[in-house]
């Protein structure tokens, strides 16, 4: 079994991102033009989903913690290629923390 402190970062980093993006999903729709937003929106709230859901794993030890760590790293980079499209403020605080997040998870599945 792995130890928690092996996990920290990453866990943390998976709710700081979930936060984000639920803020961020949130935020988008009140965009002028929420038709616009609806990817980014549909990626925050796909990548806050997976990002709780990975902490969780990791925080039990769980089996899967390889396969939905790189699971969760694919979606936070999807999440961040996209948020990173738009110029408002909640989207760029979005994209580098979905980004910081698919890399610790990354490595977490390496």
């Amino acid at each position: 079994m792995e130890n928690y402190q092996d996990y920290k970062n990453c866990i943390d980093i998976c709710l700081q991102c979930a936060s984000i993006c639920n803020y961020c999903a949130s935020a988008c729709t009140q965009e002028k033009d929420v038709s616009m937003m609806a990817e980014c929106i549909r990626l925050d709230m796909e990548c806050a989903a997976l990002c709780y859901t990975t902490a969780q794993v990791m925080s039990i030890d769980g089996k899967t913690v390889k396969d939905i760590c790189r699971l969760s790293g694919d979606i936070c980079e999807r999440c961040s290629v996209e948020c990173a499209k738009h110029q408002n403020e909640h989207c760029r605080q979005c994209a580098a923390i979905c980004q910081r997040c698919a890399e610790e998870c990354r490595k977490m599945a390496a």
